[in-house]
């Protein structure tokens, strides 16, 4: 079983797009987009993942069970964050901002 050689040109050339993608993370802070300012972090956060495990971590020259493997885990990911962003989407916004603390009475 031999190994995959990434040439450092591949290494560099993947360091400053995360470079430039942690200067557009910094940037994309002080742009006021309102809602969608989360969706363009994790949209940019997902972009650097997909860098460093494909590269880094050597997916992208890894055997197609291993690939699998990673998609499938990233599949069961989205599931639980689409339950997780269903049930928040669901709460009682109301009744959660009228919530007052109850204090303890001593006797």
């Amino acid at each position: 079983m031999s190994e995959h050689i990434v040439s450092p040109k591949v290494y560099v050339g993947i360091f400053f797009s995360l470079m430039i993608l942690t200067a557009a993370t910094v940037a994309a802070a002080y742009v006021n987009l309102g809602q969608f300012n989360i969706v363009v972090a994790l949209a940019i956060a997902t972009l650097k993942a997909t860098l460093v495990v494909l590269y880094f971590m050597h997916a992208r020259y890894s055997p197609k069970r291993t690939q699998l493997v990673i998609i499938c885990a990233v599949f069961w990911l989205a599931i639980m964050l689409a339950l997780t962003l269903s049930d928040y989407s669901t709460r009682d916004r109301d009744a959660a901002s009228n919530h007052q603390p109850s204090t303890l009475v001593r006797s």
